[in-house]
């Protein structure tokens, strides 16, 4: 499946719409909630299926990319497909298009999870984009729920250049009479959701019009509702921003309530609470702290960057870093790098990855305390080796460094020692 990346990115519905069609159509088989924007999909994608299955529901969830393995993509009930699934769903998607271009990896991989979900039966899938919205090959499906997380300029060749440009992109999921929940605040992005939503009669929910959250502790806050008011609730996903991704997955469970789902109240706030979305301010040691943070576009990284200011102002910071080269890379460096203390560029196993030595003229005019170290798994172990009990690794800038990180985690290849300094 990996080689099918040499086709690229193919935006499109008649593809995978054939795909489907010889298949059966699966994902007419099941309800459906479709999530867009540009950051906070996987969080308010695991949110919702957690809470979900707290309440009884088998959930299937469809998310890109992954940090370790493909598997990660496709779950049920918040657990990744077998081996075994993930080859019978590929054989069964194999051979059955009849264009003339073969299916993009993405084409594949989302034929693929509609076909597993269908084959268990769910009660629920939760359908996360790829790129985009309008032309997204998850777009054939018809949602109960939309929701537009937020928006910023990303992938700009494909989706164009303006905010107002890229939301008529994401807000290309919206469907007739099917409520829009959205926590975008740019005048532009809104006006144009609001344009689509009015020509396709579907009623649209805006964070902090429709409905808000008020904070009251850290990650704790009350929230607003479309209809109800619930007080004392709290994510388990850290960083203040989650806040808001919380509170577009909660105007979500209203509308689901409202159409006739069954989700109490003291479900919705265990399921919140205890959902666990990987690499996201993902904490994986404390002795010395080592965080992984999936951060790849400017958005997310000042995201990033207000909380290591905010939570770890005291702690001198080295952090881990490789990017690729459709990204940012001098804005996400001049944002980031102002609260590290050391920096070390690697580079991620991905042909798109930047060579580190294009990275360090930009570095060195912000960070002093400078190495380079290609390959990720021996950048973090150095990092970890070359830091007191009492500072923090983070480790950013690209899921691919981030899982490749995770990975030598788990397998045990890293090598927890400490530099006496």
């Amino acid at each position: 499946m990996y080689g099918l990346r040499r086709f690229g990115i193919k935006l499109g519905l008649d593809t995978i719409a054939n795909i489907l069609d010889v298949l059966g159509n699966p994902q007419k088989n099941f309800p459906c909630i479709h999530i867009a924007g540009t950051n906070g999909k996987g969080s308010i994608a695991s949110s919702l299926s957690t809470i979900l299955n707290l309440s009884g529901y088998k959930v299937g969830m469809y998310t890109s990319p992954h940090l370790v393995k493909f598997n990660e993509r496709i779950c049920i009930n918040n657990i990744p497909v077998l081996d075994e699934e993930v080859v019978e769903s590929f054989a069964a998607v194999k051979n059955l298009h009849s264009e003339d271009r073969e299916p993009t990896f993405f084409e594949y991989t989302t034929a693929m999870a509609l076909y597993v979900f269908a084959k268990h039966k769910v009660d629920w899938a939760i359908i996360e984009t790829g790129m985009g919205g309008r032309l997204d090959a998850t777009n054939i499906i018809e949602p109960e729920v939309c929701v537009i997380s937020n928006i910023s300029k990303e992938h700009q060749a494909y989706l164009g250049n303006t905010i107002h440009e890229i939301a008529g992109e994401k807000g290309g999921i919206i469907k007739e009479n099917i409520p829009i929940v959205t926590g975008v605040k740019q005048k532009s992005a809104i006006s144009k959701l609001e344009e689509i939503a009015k020509e396709k009669s579907a009623p649209i929910y805006r964070l902090s019009k429709d409905f808000s959250v008020r904070r009251n502790r850290k990650n704790g806050f009350s929230f607003f509702g479309i209809e109800n008011n619930w007080k004392q609730m709290q994510t388990g996903l850290l960083g203040s921003y989650q806040v808001d991704n919380a509170a577009l997955t909660l105007a979500t469970c209203e509308i689901l309530i409202k159409k006739g789902a069954n989700l109490p109240l003291e479900t919705i706030k265990s399921g919140l609470l205890t959902n666990k979305w990987p690499g996201r301010l993902d904490i994986v040691s404390k002795d010395p702290l080592v965080m992984l943070d999936g951060a790849h576009n400017l958005a997310a990284v000042k995201n990033l960057a207000g909380f290591l200011s905010e939570n770890m102002s005291d702690s001198k910071i080295t952090l881990v870093t490789g990017m690729l080269d459709d990204k940012p890379f001098k804005d996400i460096l001049e944002a980031l790098l102002p609260v590290c203390s050391k920096l070390i560029l690697t580079r991620p196993k991905i042909d798109r990855s930047i060579p580190p030595e294009e990275l360090l003229p930009i570095a060195e005019k912000i960070v002093k305390d400078i190495t380079i170290i290609p390959d990720v798994g021996d950048a973090v172990n150095y990092a970890i080796a070359n830091t007191k009990k009492t500072e923090a690794v983070c480790i950013a800038g690209s899921l691919y460094v981030v899982g490749e990180a995770k990975e030598i985690m788990e397998t045990g290849t890293i090598k927890f020692s400490y530099m006496q300094i």
